[in-house]
C-alpha cells in the first residue's frame, strides 16, 4: 500500500484564467477539428463531441439529430443486427457513428455477423467499452479487433492513468476513453472506492497519448468521458488536452433522447438510466449476475425540449471560452489555457432560492 499526496482535480476545482485576446468576435473561433490516427488510415473531420453509448443517448434518433452538427453518436450495444440494417438504409454518415461492443464472446460473434452483413461500412468508429480497462482480457480484445478491422478508428476504454493509456494505444487503439466513476449515473466510486478526478485524468492521459505518434504525424488521442455538468466543463476538458468530449447527461432529457417520458405535477421528465444500474442489467441481460453489484442508478431529468437548441448554446459557450483566452480554434484551447485552483466557482444563490420556493 502507498499514498499519492499530489492533489488531483475535477472540473469543479478550477477556473480558466482569462488572457489578452486579439479576437474580435465569438464567430472567429473555429470548433471543427480534423484528425489523422495512430493506426487507422482514415481521416476524420467534425466537432469532437460524442454521445455516450447509453440507452438514452446512443440512439438512432439522437444520431439523426446530431449528425448535421458534426457530432458522433456512439450507438448503445443492444440494437439487433436487423435494427441496425434498417437504420442504415436511411442513414449513411459513417463518420458520425460508432458501433459499440463489450468483450463477451457474444459481443464478438455479433460484430462478426455485422461485418458479414456488410454493415461495417456504415460506421467509421468501433468502440470497445468496459467499465474496467485494466484487465488483460480487455487489452487482448483490443488487439483482436484491430487485427480484424484494420481500417476502422478503434476506441478503447475506460481508463484513467497514463501507463494503461499508452499500452492500449500500442495494442491497436486509436483513441482511449478516459473516465472512471465521473458520470452522473455512475456509482462505481461509492461501491468500489475506485476512480480518479476527471480533469487530472484527462491531463495525464492526454500527455501520455500525445507522446505516441507515427510517421504520418498521427498520434494517440483521448476522449474525456463523463464528469461534464456544464458547458464550462466541456471547455475545461479541451483546455486540459482532451481531443474529444463524451457525455451522457448533457445529451439526455431532450425530445430526441431515449428514455421513457413521464408526467408528474404537470411537468414532464425523461428517464435516464446508468448502463450498470440494476434496471439496465435486468432490461438488457435479464438479471444482475450473482458475482457482481449494480454500479449505476436511474434518475428522471426534467424534459429539456429540442436538443438542437442546446447544441447551438453549447457551441456558443465554447466559442466564448475561446475568446476569453485568445484561442482561434478548439485545437488551441490546451495551448492557451491556464487553470487556477479555486475553493468556490459558481454563485448558486438563485438556484437555491428557486429550489426552496418551488
Amino acid at each position: 500500500m502507498r499514498i499519492e499526496n499530489e492533489v488531483k482535480l475535477d472540473f469543479s476545482d478550477v477556473l480558466i484564467r482569462p488572457k489578452r485576446s486579439t479576437l474580435t468576435s465569438r464567430a472567429d473561433v473555429t470548433l471543427e477539428r480534423e484528425f489523422i490516427f495512430l493506426h487507422s488510415p482514415k481521416k476524420w473531420k467534425g466537432i469532437p463531441l460524442m454521445t455516450a453509448n447509453m440507452d438514452a443517448t446512443g440512439t438512432f434518433s439522437i444520431a439523426r439529430a446530431l449528425a448535421p452538427h458534426g457530432i458522433v453518436t456512439f450507438l448503445h450495444k443492444y440494437y439487433s443486427i436487423e435494427e441496425l440494417a434498417e437504420f442504415f438504409k436511411t442513414f449513411n454518415f459513417p463518420d458520425r457513428i460508432a458501433y459499440t461492443l463489450g468483450i463477451r464472446d457474444e459481443d464478438f460473434e455479433k460484430l462478426a455477423a455485422v461485418k458479414k452483413a456488410g454493415l461495417d461500412k456504415f460506421f467509421s468508429f468501433i468502440c470497445l467499452d468496459v467499465p474496467n480497462g485494466y484487465i488483460d482480457r480487455f487489452i487482448q480484445s483490443v488487439k483482436k479487433v484491430r487485427k480484424d478491422f484494420p481500417e476502422h478508428i478503434l476506441v478503447a476504454g475506460n481508463v484513467v492513468t497514463n501507463e494503461i493509456t499508452e499500452e492500449l494505444l500500442l495494442s491497436g487503439a486509436d483513441i482511449v476513453k478516459v473516465g472512471i466513476g465521473s458520470g452522473s449515473s455512475c456509482i462505481t466510486r461509492r461501491k468500489t472506492g475506485v476512480g480518479y478526478p476527471q480533469l487530472s485524468a484527462v491531463i495525464e492521459c492526454a500527455d501520455a497519448a500525445h507522446g505516441i505518434s507515427n510517421e504520418k504525424k498521427g498520434c494517440g488521442l483521448i476522449i474525456s468521458d463523463g464528469g461534464a455538468v456544464y458547458p464550462s466543463c466541456v471547455a475545461k476538458a479541451f483546455c486540459g488536452g482532451a481531443d474529444f468530449l463524451m457525455s451522457g447527461s448533457l445529451f439526455a432529457g431532450y425530445e430526441q433522447s431515449g428514455g421513457t417520458t413521464i408526467e408528474k405535477d404537470g411537468k414532464k421528465f425523461k428517464r435516464y438510466m446508468g448502463s450498470s444500474s440494476r434496471e439496465a442489467l435486468f432490461q438488457n441481460y435479464g438479471k444482475v449476475a450473482a458475482h457482481r453489484a449494480s454500479e449505476g442508478r436511474v434518475t428522471f431529468i426534467p424534459h429539456r425540449g429540442d436538443i438542437n437548441d442546446f447544441i447551438l448554446d453549447l457551441f456558443g459557450s465554447l466559442r466564448s471560452s475561446g475568446t476569453y483566452i485568445g484561442a482561434r480554434s478548439l485545437r488551441e484551447f490546451s495551448k492557451r489555457a491556464t487553470f487556477i485552483r479555486v475553493n468556490h466557482q459558481l454563485n448558486s444563490s438563485l438556484e437555491r432560492y428557486d429550489s426552496e420556493n418551488q
